[in-house]
């Protein structure tokens, strides 16, 4: 018997994407942040083995990998990853531990929206001056240069086509769990169908003009797009950034001259410059959103569904001006 494992070593070992799922074992698999997690989750549940890279309120667009998240990498039979330069560090990750792994991309297929911006500190993650950078390239002359915005699950139709191509990529890996991960997917499309309803229902509840949200950093663009709400950032689309003194006082005019009463921090980003620019424009800062990254687990947003319902839940009463 000990001999024969000893013969079957060196197979197992050439072949551990394919041994996964024909041994009953958990099917290994990586995703790069918090929400594609969720989604992979709900995909294939008891099945995976999951590894979530850059967990539940940690920052992916800066994260600094660790030699486990290597490791984890190597063994897995699918690597999830959103792209559009969101988490560039997971494909440098991927490169050097495994260059030959399955990857799905999240986003492929999808065409994104493009903002002014800029890459930000080597993160590969575009950041928007938004209308203040007009000024700004006003007195540069310096061309606007167009960045894909790499936030595309917070447009929910979007986010049903992620689950269909994580749901491709699950099958193709472990193609003897590929008729759950079918089912699965057909019954979350169909929640997520219906969650994209509701959150329509809700905006329609806001009259037109009051449509509008101030946050903390811009990655509710495809939000905004799909659903008519519009988003204005004091710091752009980059965690990593400091808005400008005149970005602010600008920012603050345009709150007190529009009358807005949605502003928001979000669990990614440092809440002093939104803090500052509340006080100065006499209103109050209406909780947090969450937007690149969920809560933990007991936390309002645990998973990809329950973050829209509550910053959904959140955005309509403070656009409403409710108390």
């Amino acid at each position: 018997m000990r001999r024969r494992l000893l013969l079957a070593l060196p197979l197992a070992a050439l072949a551990p994407r394919a041994a996964a799922g024909q041994t009953g074992g958990a099917v290994p698999v990586v995703a790069s942040f918090s929400i594609l997690g969720d989604m992979v989750r709900q995909l294939g549940g008891e099945r995976l083995a999951l590894r979530v890279i850059a967990g539940p309120d940690v920052d992916a667009h800066s994260f600094q990998p660790r030699p486990s998240d290597a490791e984890a990498i190597r063994g897995a039979a699918l690597l999830v990853r959103n792209g559009l330069g969101f988490d560039a560090w997971f494909d440098r990750l991927a490169r050097a531990a495994a260059p030959g792994a399955r990857m799905v991309t999240a986003t492929e297929g999808i065409t994104p929206r493009t903002m002014e911006g800029h890459h930000h500190h080597g993160h590969g993650h575009a950041h928007d001056h938004g209308h203040a950078g007009t000024e700004r390239r006003r007195q540069h002359a310096v061309p606007p240069r167009r960045v894909a915005d790499p936030h595309a699950w917070q447009d929910l139709r979007l986010g049903q086509a992620y689950v269909r191509t994580i749901a491709e990529g699950l099958a193709a890996a472990d193609p003897a769990g590929a008729e759950a991960y079918r089912r699965n997917a057909a019954a979350y499309l169909g929640r997520l169908a219906a969650l994209d309803a509701w959150v329509r229902e809700q905006i329609a509840t806001v009259p037109p003009a009051r449509r509008k949200v101030v946050t903390s950093h811009d990655a509710f663009g495809y939000f905004g797009e799909a659903y008519g709400v519009e988003f204005l950032a004091p710091q752009g689309v980059s965690t990593a950034a400091e808005p400008s003194a005149a970005e602010v006082a600008r920012l603050i005019r345009q709150v007190r001259a529009e009358g807005i009463t949605a502003v928001f921090v979000e669990n990614m980003a440092s809440p002093a410059a939104l803090e500052r620019l509340a006080r100065e424009a006499g209103v109050r800062v209406r909780g947090r959103l969450y937007a690149d990254a969920l809560s933990p687990p007991d936390g309002p947003a645990p998973t990809y569904e329950a973050m829209f319902r509550h910053n959904v839940g959140l955005m309509v009463p403070a656009m409403r001006g409710e108390a």
